[in-house]
This record gives structure tokens, C-alpha cells and sequence, in this order.
């Protein structure tokens, strides 16, 4: 069971990728340059933190590719440009209102598309809101988790375009967190992360290979 973090390597990823608070659900980093010298198929999840440059990731498709061939899971977080080095993905940016909450009564207009995830176990609606960027059109068959105000998929996973899965939105919680700006955000982090340990790891198609040996 081991999960591989890619690390730009600004303030915001050092935080919240190797603070004491979140740390420990990483087992190894590697810089987006550095992913081809690393054996993907070692890992159960490979994550890629909010705001991540595409330019970084780009040549890295190929692989990431031939990873979730193979069963790999990948999460990919907001403002990354996901569209531009992961398969099927069909992003579409929208305005962000950055103080919406000033106003009286607003209503961001995020909401939970699957109540019943094992994800909302541990988040609730407030945990997921705090800015939209844009949008997905998800693919016929993936698990939409979260809409923004006109329905559209700001949280999804994918298991349908590659034989693995692709956990992917439009929100960006490390850079909040790690900015130490938006308490939803390390909210939205003290659920996903646990999540992430003990379902798509503990599922994950490539454990489920390495178990059968």
C-alpha cells in the first residue's frame, strides 16, 4: 500500500505535502521532472496536488498512461490543467467568485451529486465548498461525486476511459490549506485524505494484482 506524491515544490505543496498535519499519508515525493526515472507500477495511487504546472506534467502522459493501463490510480486536484496530460478529461473553466460568501444568504451552489460515497462518510457539504473554477463532462459510467450550481461535475472518478481509475476535480485543497487560506479546504484534506488511504488504496487495482502473486 503506498502512495507517490508529485512535488512542485512551492510553499503551499511544502506544507501541505510534508507538514506534520498530512505528511504521513505519503510514502514518497518526486518532482514532475523526475517521474520517468520512477516505476509507477510500485505505487497503489499517484497524486498530483492542486496547481501543479500541465508544462511539468506533460511529457509524463505517455507514462501516466501506460500506469492506469495497468490498473494504476491517479487523483489529479483544481488549476493542474489535468485536461492537457490525462486521457478523456474535458475541463471547462468557469469565473470564480473569490468573496461570494460576503454576501448575505450566498449560496456557492456546490453540492453533493452521490450522498451515499464512502467519501461523504467523512465530508459534508460545507467541506467541499469554497470556489469553483470550472467543470467537467465527465464520461458515461464514471462516479460523479460533486456539481456546481448548474449540475455540471466538479468531482468525479473515472473507471471507465482506462483500465484504472482517475480521481478527478476541479478544487483545489492543498494550495488553500497549505496557504493557510479557507478552513474548508484542510476540512475538505482531514476527510479526503484518510479516504484515500483506506479505499483507493486499499482497492486499488494494482494492490489487488500485487496481492494475487
Amino acid at each position: 500500500m503506498k502512495v507517490l506524491a508529485v512535488h512542485p515544490g512551492t510553499y503551499y505543496h511544502i506544507e501541505s505535502l510534508e507538514g506534520p498535519r498530512y505528511g504521513g499519508y505519503f510514502d514518497e515525493f518526486v518532482r514532475p521532472e523526475d517521474l520517468g526515472d520512477v516505476e509507477l507500477d510500485d505505487f497503489d495511487v499517484v497524486l498530483v496536488p492542486c496547481r501543479t504546472p500541465a508544462d511539468r506534467m506533460a511529457k509524463n502522459s505517455a507514462q501516466l498512461r501506460a500506469y492506469l493501463d495497468k490498473g494504476g490510480t491517479i487523483i489529479a486536484t483544481g488549476e493542474s490543467d489535468s485536461h492537457l496530460w490525462l486521457p478523456g478529461i474535458r475541463f471547462t473553466p468557469q469565473p470564480t467568485n473569490f468573496w461570494w460568501w460576503l454576501t448575505p444568504g450566498a449560496d456557492l451552489g456546490v453540492r453533493i451529486a452521490d450522498p451515499n460515497h464512502p467519501l461523504f462518510a467523512r465530508l459534508a457539504q460545507r467541506d467541499i465548498t469554497w470556489h469553483l473554477h470550472g467543470w467537467f463532462d465527465a464520461p458515461d459510467g464514471a462516479e460523479v461525486l460533486a456539481v456546481n450550481d448548474d449540475g455540471k461535475p466538479i468531482l468525479y472518478i473515472d473507471g471507465v476511459t482506462t483500465k484504472g481509475r482517475m480521481v478527478v476535480t476541479s478544487l483545489d485543497p492543498f494550495y488553500h490549506h497549505g496557504s493557510h487560506f479557507m478552513p474548508a479546504t484542510t476540512r475538505f484534506l482531514d476527510g479526503f485524505l484518510p479516504w484515500m488511504r483506506t479505499h483507493l488504496v486499499r482497492n486499488s487495482k494494482a494492490h489487488e494484482r500485487v496481492a494475487a502473486l
